[in-house]
Parts: structure tokens; sequence; C-alpha cells
């Protein structure tokens, strides 16, 4: 039985990538879920390398942080002065001084790649026994771009930049596109002889293939299947194409598995989002992070999930969510706010203009509009009537508050934390609670009403209010025969209390 290939990947992350114009390195900048380094990091896990070794050089710090919380196992390798691609892979490689086998180098930022590609270029390498076999593409305008030169054999003869080429070669369309697949001996051999000598003062690896050519080693060419994959991103503009181009694959990927999305050009969806057969995708929907969205659910138009759970046939309906669960069968929105921790079991509904965080909604439970739920447990089928405010902070800390399974909550009310709305409870509206509602009683704190008689025609002469209690009067002294009025006279002559 043959032995396995080693391997080991090289990542080129080290240039700064002065046409972003960022404070943030170039190869941090996100893209649906995950950054430049990131996606390519993740096309070249499936080759199981022995070791990956990512060059940096500007924002080293940052980077080296990154590569801690996406790839803990690659090694960073310091690149202090940028003296080219040739001399970034010969400090690569004299960090792993143990590794042999092949070696696969690729460019920081180009997110598109896929993983297929790249064992597609490391599977034709390994088993032509080539030297070096370079990814090319077959692109509709090279212009600008290195032309690869095959030789009769279809072998690279040589890499020409366009400034550098004949007509003949300018009218090539197959162009490198900077992945390669190395021997690393042979590699490590043609690294040592590299040159500074021209007009940047740098070792460039593409000249590697030449030494190779020159020396009659074997150096292929693998092409992509589409260019599209090899795209690389220099600024902001290109950063804003290349994540067009991976939404439109994501949305046709999902598409194909069962998923509706009704405007895949409105549609964004992470690399790390998974969606179920038969979820509905509404216009304007942002799905981050590590969203799941349940079979049969409908999400849109106008949400935003981030790291949320969505359960099987739930509906989120203009809304905005980070970091909350959404049971199945619930209902969220129109225009509601689930933060982090805010958790609905099955069948729950939080309703219009219902910010939830950090709270339990049961099953069932309601909390249908202009309401806010903090650090509190709702029971199942409680039912929370409009503008209830769940009061959590006294100012320094956060506190409780539980509401039973079965109890009523009345519209405006306040419940003031810590307190428990025992099971099956009443709460009058308009009341404000600090103290517990046992199960089936009824919880109120309003104060009795009183109605003082001609308070505006005495504090508000002249406005609005009073001119309209004076029409009323009228009115009613028209209806009564006078009668209203002096009743009302003597109210308002006779000393009558005021507030």
């Amino acid at each position: 039985m043959s032995q396995p290939h080693r391997r080991t990947v090289v990542v080129l992350a080290a240039g700064e990538g002065k046409r972003m114009k960022s404070a943030l390195p170039k190869v941090l900048h996100p893209l649906l879920g995950r950054t430049l380094l990131g996606h390519v990091l993740a096309a070249a896990g499936p080759l199981r390398a022995d070791r990956t070794v990512v060059v940096v050089g500007h924002g080293a710090e940052q980077v080296r942080t990154h590569l801690a919380e996406v790839a803990p196992d690659a090694t960073g390798v310091l690149q202090a002065e940028q003296l080219g691609t040739g001399h970034a892979v010969r400090i690569a490689l004299d960090a792993v001084p143990e590794s042999t086998g092949t070696v696969v180098v690729i460019n920081g930022d180009v997110p598109l790649l896929r993983t297929e590609t790249v064992e597609a270029l490391v599977t034709a390498h390994e088993g032509e026994g080539a030297a070096a076999t370079v990814l090319a593409a077959e692109v509709p305008d090279p212009t600008g771009l290195g032309r690869i030169v095959r030789d009769a054999a279809g072998w690279l003869e040589q890499i020409v930049e366009e400034r550098d080429a004949t007509p003949a070669q300018r009218a090539l369309r197959e162009i490198n596109a900077g992945i390669y697949a190395f021997d690393l001996a042979r590699l490590r051999a043609a690294l040592g002889k590299l040159s500074t000598d021209n007009d940047q003062g740098e070792e460039y690896l593409t000249d590697v293939f030449g030494l190779l050519f020159s020396a009659g080693e074997p150096v292929g060419v693998h092409v992509a299947a589409d260019h599209v994959e090899t795209l690389g991103c220099n600024d902001r503009v290109e950063l804003a194409g290349l994540r067009r181009l991976l939404r439109d694959r994501v949305n046709e990927a999902w598409m194909r598995t069962g998923v509706t999305i009704l405007d895949p050009a409105t549609t964004w969806i992470d690399v790390t989002v998974t969606v179920g057969r038969d979820a509905v995708l509404d216009q304007n929907t942002q799905l981050r992070g590590a969203t799941t969205v349940g079979a049969e659910a409908v999400v849109g138009p106008d949400v935003t999930l981030i790291d949320t759970v969505v359960g099987p046939a739930a509906t989120v309906l203009r809304s905005h969510a980070t970091g909350a669960e959404v049971g199945a069968g619930a209902s969220v929105g129109p225009y509601a706010y689930l933060r982090p921790a805010a958790r609905l079991a099955e069948r729950a509904k939080v309703g219009t203009f219902v910010e939830v965080k950090n709270s339990d909604v049961g099953p069932g439970a309601k909390v249908p509009h202009l309401s806010y739920v903090g650090d509190a447990t709702i029971g199942a089928k409680a039912n929370i009537g409009a503008a209830t405010i769940f009061v959590n902070y006294d100012g320094v800390n956060k506190h409780r508050t539980v509401v039973g399974d079965g109890a009523f909550v009345g519209c405006d009310t306040n419940l003031i934390a810590p307190v428990e709305v025992g099971a099956g409870a009443y709460v009058a509206a308009g009341s404000a609670l600090s103290q517990d509602v046992p199960p089936g009683a009824l919880g109120v704190t309003r104060a009795p009403q009183r109605n003082i008689e001609g308070w505006v025609l005495r504090n508000r002469p002249g406005t609005v209010s009073a001119r309209a209690a004076e029409q009323a009067r009228g009115a009613a002294e028209d209806a009564s025969g006078g009668s209203t009025a002096a009743s009302e006279g003597e109210a308002i002559h006779g000393g009558a209390e005021t507030v």
C-alpha cells in the first residue's frame, strides 16, 4: 500500500494592502462570515496538511490573534521586511525544516477559492510527479495579468508578465492564478538561487519556475474550472465585488438543497449559516455568524439574524436578533428585537415593538406588543399585556422576574424585580408591582380614581382643552335646561379642591 503524501500549506498574508486604505490588515477584512484569510484557510483545511504556515507582516499581532481563533494549529511566521514572495516562502519553510513532500502556496486574499480546486491541483501535481504545478485560469480579459506559456508537451515553459509579453503571448487567455504546488525538496533548492536583481529588489517566487524549467524539471499547469475562484482583492471595490459573487454562490447552493429565496439579490447568508429544507427567506434578509434556520421556517422580509437559532416552522418578520433562540412554531415581529439569551419556546409569540433580553418565554406564551422583557422567566401560555415593562435594573444590579404558567399581566404594568407572579395569577392593568402575587390571586396597585371638576377651566384658561370643555359644558346646559351650569358654577366658584 502506498504511503500518503506529506503536505505543508503556506499562506502568504504579510502584505499591507495599501489600496484598501484601512487600519485593518487586508487579509482580516470580513466577507460573509469569514475573513479573507479565514476563507483561504477553510479551503485548504481538507488537504489535512501536516503543517500550515501563515506568513504575517503588516498588522502581525492582529493576524496572529485571528489565527489563534480560527486556526489554532497554524503557525504564524513573521516577514519583518517585505522582500518578495520568494523570500516569504523561504522564511516559511525555514520555520518547518522537518517538512517533506508537497508544499502548497496560496495567497491570503483569494476568498472564493474552493476546496475542490485546491485538492485537484495537489492531486494533479502528485500524480504527475512534477517539480511544481501552477494553478491557471482561463479568463475573458487577461489584460494586466501574467500569461501562462506552455511548451509543446503542455508543461509550463514560463510565466510572462504583460509588459514583457510578445503580441502572441498577450493573446493568450490562460493566466497565473498565484496558487502553486511544489515538491518541497526541489523548491528549497530553487529558493536558494533566487536573485533580487530586478526593479523591486525582491525575491520573486515566480522566478522559481524559470529555474526549474532551465534545469529540465517538469512544471505542470492545472486549470481551475472557474476563473472566478482565483480572483483576489486589492481595494474596497474589488472586495464588494467578491462579496456579491460569494453571495450568489451561497444562495444558489441553498436553493438547490430545497430552500426558497424570494429575492437572492437582497439575501445575504454567511458561509457559516445552516438553513433547513423548505425554509423561506424573504427579501432584505441577513443571516450571519452561527445562525441556524430550521425546516419550513419563514424568515423575512427585513430581518437580520446573528448567531441565532430559528426552529422548524417558526416565523420571524421584520426583526433583529442576536444570540437568540426561537422555538419551533414560534413567531417574532414585526419590529421585534431579540437580544442575547432571549429564548422563545415552541409556539411562543413576541410581537410588535417588543424587546427581549436574557429571558425565557415559555411554550405558547405571548408578549404581543410594546413591551420590554429583561432578565425574566415567563411560563407556558402566560399573556403579557401591551406596554408591560420588566423593571430589571436598580442602577447597580440586574434582578429577575418570574411569571408563572397561565398568568395574565394587564396592559401598562411595571413588574419591579425581583418579583414573582404566580401560576394562574392576574395583574390589573396599570399596576406597578414590587411584591409577589400568589398563584391565582389578583395583584393590583392602582389608587382609587378621583375627578376634580372644573380643573381645566381654572388652570388652563384659553387653551384648546379649555375651549373644548366650555363647548361640552354648553352642550350639557342646553340638554339639561341650565341646571348643569349652575351646579358647575357653584363648584368652580365655591373653592373646590385644586391640585
